[in-house]
């Protein structure tokens, strides 16, 4: 270890000793601040400035006040200090006197550190220089920091760090706690927009015999009492379809899904999702529907819908852009591929002229589905509904009458990804049986993220399913649109992280 190395080291042990020190003290004097149970506040530091500087030309008496929070600055000398606190709506400044407090109690405040909390009684009023703060008549030590937060001034900027100790994070950079907040207003939006709609909330298992629901790698699991293999759920759909054979006809859940793929800023291995299932509706149905709670979304934690994300200029003013697959893989390759449905051989051929890796099971709507991916999907910036997806990729969704090479589904793009997904739902069980027939041909080829057939789920369309649309979003990359996040990890609280030994 170097000379300079070793003296930080040491200058790091000797502030850990002395934050300790100054612990021992307090409770040697029986001021434990860790037996402090509750405390009694009036309001936020936020509150209490916007209501004071409403009144202020109208009090007659000081406005006394109780607040609570962290230390984040301290300043003074000689017989009055400022002191910076900062609770869950923001900052506030407390101005100290001896005079007020008692000699005692002064010194005492004075020792106490950055990071530690505190509550505060006394009289809101302005200083010389114009800032609202409150003059401190009684103060208490709630909780004692033994560890210093970063330095003020350079704060905490390593984004690995900020993931491990989000609450440092949320500590020392105010705007991370506003995403977060924006985030639950999104969630709370979309239930209440639901809600009023007349669909009912509802949890399906987490743990399932089967992974169904989407073609994706799950995570397995075994119960030693059943002594069988579980699967940490993929989707919730086929729960939820079920609950449309038993005559719920609106259901919806928000909740986490795991799958056991890569990671990069749009995938985390476990991740929130709204599904949302209505009884005698189709896949437009769910594109307003959709378009809507978006719209809400934005307007709730934004005030707009025209926003910016990484630098450009978004739009999710109503209504969306609507394109068929069809559509967007002609303008952007000049290819047609309505003048061939069905015709593998000449979709190859294309596929060659595109520049497309094809595999030898690809069928012309693979092949589709491919040119679309490779070649439109980066395009496409402004949301935009993306529609009449190739059965081959949409096995639980409803062929689109007299073509039968082509399903009723969209997926939303926006700034070049995908937010949500939708069906006009497959209810005939015949028709799904055998499309669960190739899915499983599929996986003895190898593909392990093809999906198993359900006896259950089939069992239940057999008795009988409403015409239906179902949708799927995103609710952490509709987080990252709405708050201008680059990154996936920015919108999860705690996002999975591999441990510092390994």
């Amino acid at each position: 270890m170097s000379e300079n190395n070793e003296q930080q080291s040491q200058n790091s042990s000797d502030i850990l000793q002395v934050r300790r020190d100054k612990l021992s003290a307090l409770q040697e004097q029986g001021s434990d601040p860790f037996e402090v149970t509750t405390y009694d506040r009036t309001g936020y530091a936020k509150d209490i400035i916007e209501s004071f500087e409403k009144t202020e030309s109208e009090q007659t008496e000081p406005t006394v006040v109780s607040v609570a929070g962290r230390i984040m600055s301290k300043r003074g000398k000689g017989k009055v200090a400022f002191i910076d606190i900062h609770d869950r709506s923001g900052k506030i400044q407390i101005f100290a006197k001896i005079d007020d407090l008692g000699e005692d109690v002064y010194k005492g405040l004075l020792k106490w550190d950055i990071g530690d909390i505190i509550g505060v009684e006394g009289f809101v009023f302005r200083t010389r220089v114009g800032e609202v703060s409150i003059h401190a008549q009684k103060v208490t030590l709630l909780s004692k920091s033994l560890l210093p937060l970063p330095e003020k001034y350079h704060g905490l900027k390593d984004t690995d760090l900020r993931y491990r100790q989000r609450y440092v994070d949320l500590i020392m950079n105010p705007e991370v706690k506003d995403t977060f907040i924006k985030r639950s207003v999104i969630i709370k939006t979309i239930r209440e927009e639901l809600d009023n709609r007349g669909y009912i909330e509802v949890e399906t298992p987490i743990l399932n015999t089967i992974p169904g629901g989407a073609a994706a790698r799950p995570f397995i699991t075994h119960h030693n009492t059943l002594d069988i293999d579980l699967y940490l759920r993929i989707a919730p759909e086929l729960y939820l379809k079920r609950l449309i054979v038993g005559g719920m006809e609106k259901v919806y859940e928000i909740g986490r899904l795991f799958r056991n793929e890569g990671m990069d800023v749009k995938h985390n291995p476990e991740f929130t999702t709204i599904e949302l299932y209505e009884a005698y509706t189709d896949y437009r149905g769910m594109m307003e529907l959709t378009e809507t709670l978006i719209n809400k979304a934005c307007l709730a934690v934004n005030g707009t819908d025209q926003i910016e994300y990484q630098g450009e200029q978004i739009s999710l003013a109503l209504p969306f852009k609507r394109v068929s697959m069809m559509e967007a893989v002609k303008e952007y390759t000049g290819v047609d591929f309505s003048e061939f449905i069905g015709d593998t051989e000449k979709a190859k051929e294309v596929a060659k002229e595109l520049h497309l890796e094809v595999k030898s099971t690809d069928t012309w709507g693979n092949i589709l589905n491919t040119a679309f991916e490779e070649k439109v999907e980066e395009n496409l910036v402004q949301p935009t509904f993306i529609y009449d997806y190739p059965v081959e990729v949409s096995p639980l969704t409803k062929r689109k009458k007299g073509v039968p090479e082509i399903v009723e589904r969209f997926e939303l793009f926006a700034t070049r990804r995908e937010l949500a997904n939708a069906y006009s739902e497959l209810n005939d069980p015949i028709d799904q049986r055998k499309r669960f027939e190739h899915q499983l041909m599929l996986r003895d080829s190898g593909d392990d993220e093809a999906q198993m057939l359900d006896e259950d789920f089939l069992t239940s369309l057999e008795y009988g399913m409403a015409p239906t649309g179902g949708m799927g979003m995103g609710i952490d990359r509709l987080a990252m649109l709405l708050t201008d996040s680059a990154s996936i990890r920015d919108v999860l609280i705690f996002p999975t992280m591999k441990p510092l030994d390994k």
